[in-house]
């Protein structure tokens, strides 16, 4: 029987290797900085991209910028911050409660590190699809990325 390696492995795997490594190195605020300008570039770039369809099918409504899709985006992004607070504060209760009980945790920041690594890989296949609507020619495989990903979110309704 014939595997198939779905975007929700490959990103469970990369989350995991860059959450250890990262963790070793204790990245977590130069990854919140990452994030934070990739949620910038994402909005962005969607926004660019909705005006550029707009142009292109100037008697559809399906199509283009609006209020409602920007202020939609903006609750998600800020969901994504208060996600990556919940994730730092179970990290601080573990850190704290089993210091208290004589237990040696050595991680400060393994679920707020794990979730900022999952949204940032988030922000970037979006950031990926928003520059394929752009026009940008993207290579094959990212395109069937992109496309499993899109159907993932349309029969899951998150990304």
């Amino acid at each position: 029987m014939e595997r198939k390696i779905s975007v929700s492995m490959i990103k469970g795997i990369a989350t995991m290797t860059c959450t250890v490594i990262g963790n070793e190195l204790e990245m977590i605020s130069p990854a919140l900085i990452l994030l934070l300008l990739l949620m910038i570039t994402d909005y962005i770039s969607g926004m660019l991209a909705s005006k550029k369809e707009a142009v292109e099918h100037p008697n559809s409504k399906k199509y283009g910028w609006s209020s409602k899709k920007s202020i939609i985006g903006i609750y998600k992004k800020a969901g994504y911050i208060v996600t990556i607070l919940a994730a730092i504060s179970t990290d601080y209760i573990l850190y704290a409660l089993l210091g208290e009980m004589g237990i040696a945790y050595q991680t400060k920041t393994f679920f707020g590190f794990l979730v900022t690594i999952w949204l940032t890989l988030n922000e970037l296949l979006s950031i990926l699809e928003n520059a394929g609507r752009l026009g940008v020619a993207l290579p094959q495989f990212l395109m069937s990325i992109l496309v499993e990903m899109k159907k993932d979110v349309d029969e899951h309704g998150t990304k």
